[in-house]
């Protein structure tokens, strides 16, 4: 997949497109169903099917103080609609010049111009263009002018609940992870690299690797059973998220324990990626470590108990 970091990357010539343009944060089930059907249509005509997003989120820099925490940080975005199939993404630098394009601007530049696009396809409440001025409507009478067309998709329910960004962000904000992981179409997760200087955990449970800091979305204080994948191998997990209170002073952290561990090699570069299956409960204060250790082994155990049903029942959950 190309990825094209500004306008003036695309090549002279590019296209014909089919394009989708969006923020894609979290790349969940809506998103993915808009994305196979342009893959899909694009092969059949024989031109490039294309993703146009942004960086950083618009949100975080028309509302500033809004506190945006991104589902999908851009790289892991951009990983996941490689996989989709797309033949190329433009990632868009969201800026002032670019806020203040008009929707005609906007569709006349990037979409005609540059993209040479055949078809567009949205959401039913996709806006565009400075204030948001730009609906669909919009879009496909200028489409009309300009020699694309418009397709336009319905909101996407599952189960009674919309399947959008920020419904995900409540569900994940709520521990609600086995929700959030079937809107999503895979678990959610989380990427970094080690932490330093933590891991009051390996002294008195079995192997703890601790994420360092981290910005982006997390869900709800909590311990959760998780799958951890460190560079390339992964391990059973349970992962507490939260300020570690029985410590004394709280300090946020995501800590995992790694259930099926054997020693490896940790570099301050080594990716961990933590990915959440179901919640477990609240994080809770306890007097002391020994109720701490016991409450842990609890912990382990229900873990160990849902991979050994997982297995005996299916596969290993599909994590990317």
């Amino acid at each position: 997949m190309q990825v094209f970091r500004k306008l003036e990357d695309v090549p002279a010539g590019f296209g014909p497109t089919l394009v989708s343009i969006g923020n894609f944060d979290g790349v969940h089930r809506a998103h993915s169903h808009v994305l196979n059907e342009i893959v899909t249509r694009a092969r059949a005509q024989g031109v490039r099917a294309t993703a146009v997003t942004f960086e950083p989120h618009p949100a975080r820099i028309l509302r500033p103080d809004s506190g945006l925490k991104l589902i999908t940080p851009t790289p892991e975005k951009l990983r996941l609609l490689e996989a989709s199939g797309l033949d190329a993404v433009l990632v868009l630098p969201f800026g002032r010049d670019l806020s203040l394009m008009t929707p005609r601007q906007f569709a006349e530049e990037i979409l005609k111009k540059h993209l040479r696009a055949r078809e567009v396809h949205e959401g039913y409440n996709f806006h565009f263009g400075h204030k948001a001025q730009g609906n669909v409507q919009l879009l496909a009478e200028l489409g009309r002018e300009m020699g694309f067309e418009v397709k336009v998709y319905p909101e996407m329910k599952l189960r009674g609940e919309t399947v959008s960004s920020s419904h995900v962000r409540k569900l994940l904000s709520a521990g609600r992870v086995s929700r959030a992981r079937y809107l999503l179409g895979r678990p959610f997760s989380m990427l970094s690299t080690p932490g330093r200087g933590r891991g009051y955990g390996s002294k008195y449970t079995v192997p703890t690797i601790n994420l360092s800091r981290y910005e982006e979305s997390v869900p709800r204080d909590g311990v959760y059973i998780t799958r951890s994948r460190v560079a390339e191998e992964c391990f059973d997990s349970v992962t507490n998220v939260g300020g570690r209170p029985t410590f004394g002073a709280e300090s946020f952290a995501v800590e995992t324990h790694l259930l099926n561990f054997h020693p490896i090699e940790l570099r301050p570069d080594t990716e961990v990626e933590i990915h959440f299956l179901q919640r477990v409960r609240d994080e809770i204060k306890f007097p002391s470590i020994d109720a701490l250790r016991e409450q842990i082994a609890r912990d382990v155990k229900k873990a160990r108990r849902y991979f050994h049903l997982l297995a005996a029942s299916s596969a290993p959950p599909k994590l990317r």
